[in-house]
């Protein structure tokens, strides 16, 4: 009888199902139930508030990301253009705090714009494309404002530490783009081409889709949210901060958006579980700091989700 070959043992693959789709949101689940039975003061008015208020700048990044990913992209530069808007906000702020804003914008938009040429046009991978970026901006913002400078306008105060109806402005304004992004990628044909590129770019270019113009858009609007982020987050500071504002934060928002169940192979963009990614993450930062562990810690637990959550994602993109 002849031998049958035996194939080599490989760990198995999860298939796309449900935990990969809502795994998130359990996760989720799981962690406001322990928070809720072993967390002094979690349930605090004051508590909840601050947990809002410090992952909106990664919500608003994590959007942009999220639409970057879809197209098998990356944008390593945001924290940089978060920098940089933090040191346009006070050069400019003389004009009006209208004036200053729109500035920190068209800053974020000619980054966005370098980015999504760099990748189009020239053909660099966007890892490197926006690694460049990410150095280069950082510096152009430091040279731009090499030391901390405070902020006194009253608009941008009031807009970082005031309230409507008892939910903070900074919470509003997320809410409202989170609300636009996934109107876009679920019902616009912009959202329809962003996920057609991520699944087969080949495939796109020759069903004649703008492939090259799609992408630019989506580096735009990557940084475009990543300047508005950084306005948002030097309001809430009440101080322009272009060295450390923004630092490491591309790594958080890349986190909620693969934990979100975007996957990093494109083809996919999970708008809502992008949201509960970032929640999801600064709730276990926020959880291990209360229990007394160190920093070190949250990042250690960061790196375990990653790598769980990429591996989830294995054999989703055929």
């Amino acid at each position: 009888m002849a031998s049958e070959a035996i194939a080599p043992r490989t760990l198995p693959r999860l298939r796309p199902g449900w935990m990969q789709d809502n795994g998130v949101y359990a996760a989720l689940v799981v962690l406001l139930l322990i928070d809720l039975a072993f967390t002094d003061n979690f349930v605090t008015v004051d508590n909840l508030r601050t947990q809002l208020i410090q992952v909106v700048p990664v919500v608003i990044v994590a959007l942009g990301m999220a639409l970057v990913i879809g197209t098998e992209g990356i944008d390593l530069s945001v924290g940089s253009v978060m920098a940089l808007a933090s040191a346009l906000l006070p050069t400019y702020l003389g004009y009006g705090v209208v004036p200053a804003v729109l500035v920190c914008l068209v800053g974020g938009v000619l980054v966005g714009l370098l980015n999504g040429w760099l990748v189009s046009y020239i053909g660099l991978q966007p890892i490197v494309a926006t690694l460049a970026s990410l150095i280069g901006i950082r510096g152009l913002a430091n040279i731009i404002l090499d030391n901390q400078a405070d902020i006194r306008n009253g608009t941008l105060l009031d807009l970082g530490a005031n309230s409507v109806a008892g939910i903070p402005y900074l919470v509003l304004i997320a809410v409202v783009i989170t609300v636009v992004v996934a109107f876009v990628v679920r019902r616009t044909t912009f959202g329809r081409q962003v996920v057609s590129i991520g699944g087969n770019r080949v495939a796109s270019e020759l069903a004649g889709l703008p492939v090259r113009r799609t992408l630019i858009t989506v580096y735009v609007v990557s940084a475009a949210l990543a300047a508005l982020a950084g306005v948002l987050a030097t309001a809430r500071l009440t101080a322009s901060t272009p060295n450390t504002l923004g630092n490491l934060i591309e790594l958080s928002a890349i986190t909620a958006v693969v934990v979100g169940g975007t996957p990093l192979s494109g083809g996919r963009v999970k708008i809502v579980g992008t949201v509960a990614g970032a929640i999801l993450m600064q709730l276990i930062h926020s959880t291990l700091i209360a229990h007394n562990l160190k920093d070190s810690a949250a990042q250690l637990v960061q790196a375990a989700i990653i790598a769980v959550a990429v591996y989830a994602q294995l054999g989703r993109k055929a």
